[in-house]
């Protein structure tokens, strides 16, 4: 993957401006728990890749970004800097 790092209070930030109606702590619990289970392994439901996290905490299920965007070329998207 060519994923764009960004961190979870970036990504967040970002995410709210676009979705102002949408809880901060809400989105942030659920990119975590989506972190965690990247790092734990968890797999896409639909084609058992590893999941995107960021597609993963929005959608709200596991999968990877090719199944939640149907899109292959994933180098202008982001995914939480596992390293953060």
């Amino acid at each position: 993957m060519q994923l764009v790092p960004i961190s979870i209070d970036k990504f967040a930030e970002s995410y709210l401006k676009n979705n102002p109606m949408e809880n901060r702590q809400d989105i942030i619990n659920s990119l975590k728990a989506a972190v965690a289970a990247k790092q734990d392994g968890v797999c896409c439901s639909q084609c058992s890749q590893p999941i995107w996290a960021i597609g993963t905490a929005i959608a709200g299920w596991n999968a990877c970004f090719t199944c939640l965007t149907g899109e292959a070329d994933d180098s202008e998207d982001y995914e939480i800097d596992l390293v953060c």
